[in-house]
């Protein structure tokens, strides 16, 4: 099983938390995100009725189809766009005009 976790320091939590407004946002709680195979464990505003304990802290365990991971059109790799060959056409195409 692959984890992630997500961890904020603790600058970055007094920061954060400061220039919040008070009592507009919704509270984040720790969960982890199951999709079969691999799991996510991250904060979010979902909650579920089962829970698992993580370093001594209990996360709300929500069970998910499709992620990052099993996603089947994610493959991670990036595709290279044919702008050459567009160029030429454009340029053919208004090089008469």
């Amino acid at each position: 099983m692959h984890a992630f976790s997500l961890a904020l320091t603790p600058t970055s939590e007094r920061i954060s938390a400061a220039a919040m407004k008070q009592e507009i946002h919704p509270t984040l709680n720790p969960v982890i995100f199951v999709d079969g195979q691999h799991e996510i464990v991250t904060r979010s505003t979902m909650k579920s009725g089962e829970t698992r304990a993580v370093n001594g802290v209990d996360h709300f365990v929500v069970h998910i189809d499709i992620s990052s991971y099993t996603h089947p059109f994610y493959t991670g790799k990036q595709r290279l766009v044919d702008t050459a060959g567009r160029i030429e056409r454009f340029k053919a195409r208004y090089a008469k005009k």
